[in-house]
């Protein structure tokens, strides 16, 4: 496979992988470590669109700090700082000081990684390649996504949360070793029209924000509430999920780097509509919603590669990819907070969570729509 001898790539993916790691084991527990801890679920939703406040308000910084000290090291830093909320989880008790800190810190290292991130993958990648380079982090990542939720739910079990989160944060630092020996990236000081080259891809990404909050962060706790609230059993459906979607990135990602990105799209587009159905109307059952929670990996590895490989693309012909990120990330956290706070006040009117999950499909929608007028336009420009 031409894409793996791109060593700055495989560098990227390696930390992504451990990064999936330190997420998976503890990440994707955070929101229902809330809810057990007592916070109620709808303010667990606002904690989470408040993050995204935070982060949108906190962005414009990141620019500074990166002309300063460089892309590579912002992103080494990021993920640095993204392990500070893991040892504060343990002391949360209901709405307390632990419960505001997680919300005033989360943001920071959140805001320098993904912004970063972003902004790195698409400067060092190769665009004939762009689909297997991004397929191949989602396949990586997938595979340790199998492991890593087990780890995290025998952690919770076996020593409590004063044993799982500080270890999770361990390996989340570690996650930037890979990066140390990877390539700098430039920052130019001045990008006219740097931000307004990301118009229609930031309109795409606040998309795909409104996907996200109910796809992932509103079925978090609508599978953990439907599990009993068990950790072993969230755990094992997070795992199962990693297994069956671990194949499909890189199938998808070869399709579209083949010039039918299209085709691509529309199956992302219709599994991630049944996706999204099944999951809202399979609460009622453990079994089902366990079902619906595995289906749901077919998404991670069909969406990402159809939506990123193109967002990639565009920021590296951008002017500046770091400030082309700034505007796509912002995009993101308007409509997750957006559709997290959707989501709170209609659990908060004592209705299920059906509603809020079934907010992903304007998200979605809307996003399939900008996705086939783009994957169009370049197969235009190819012909």
């Amino acid at each position: 496979m031409s894409f793996f001898g791109n060593d700055a790539i495989n560098r990227v993916n390696l930390h992504s992988t451990i990064q999936a790691l330190a997420q998976g084991a503890g990440g994707v527990f955070v929101l229902v470590f809330l809810l057990k801890a007592g916070v109620l679920a709808p303010l667990v939703l606002v904690s989470m669109a408040a993050m995204n406040g935070g982060r949108l308000l906190l962005r414009p910084f990141v620019l500074p700090l990166a002309r300063r000290i460089g892309l590579r090291a912002t992103l080494v830093v990021g993920t640095v700082l993204e392990a500070a909320i893991f040892p504060i989880l343990p002391l949360v008790h209901g709405i307390d000081l632990a419960f505001l800190a997680i919300v005033l810190i989360g943001p920071v290292g959140s805001v320098l990684y993904w912004t970063s991130y972003h902004a790195y993958f698409a400067s060092v990648g190769d665009d004939e390649h762009r689909g297997g380079q991004v397929g191949a982090r989602q396949a990586m990542t997938a595979i340790v996504g199998i492991v890593a939720p087990l780890l995290g739910a025998w952690g919770l079990a076996a020593g409590g949360p004063w044993l799982a989160f500080p270890a999770v944060a361990l390996v989340q630092a570690l996650a930037a070793w890979p990066l140390l020996g990877a390539p700098q990236v430039p920052i130019v000081n001045d990008a006219p029209g740097g931000v307004k080259a990301a118009g229609i891809a930031m309109g795409l990404m606040a998309c795909d924000g409104v996907f996200a909050g109910g796809y992932h962060y509103v079925w978090q706790i609508a599978l953990f509430v439907a599990l009993g609230e068990s950790f072993a059993a969230y755990g094992g459906a997070v795992a199962l999920a990693a297994l069956v979607g671990a194949a499909f990135s890189l199938l998808i990602g070869r399709h579209i780097d083949a010039g039918r990105g299209r085709s691509a799209i529309v199956i992302a587009f219709l599994v991630a509509v049944a996706v999204l159905a099944f999951r809202a109307f399979s609460l009622g059952a453990p079994w089902l919603a366990v079902t619906a929670n595995a289906v749901g990996a077919l998404v991670e590895a069909l969406w990402i590669p159809a939506l990123m490989a193109p967002l990639y693309t565009m920021a590296k012909a951008s002017p500046c990819p770091l400030r082309f990120s700034v505007a796509t990330e912002a995009g993101w956290d308007l409509g997750c907070a957006g559709a997290c706070l959707v989501g709170a006040a209609i659990v908060a009117a004592g209705h299920t969570f059906i509603a809020p999950i079934l907010v992903g499909l304007a998200g979605v929608s809307t996003a399939f729509t900008l996705l086939w007028r783009r994957y169009g336009q370049a197969a235009t420009a190819a012909a």
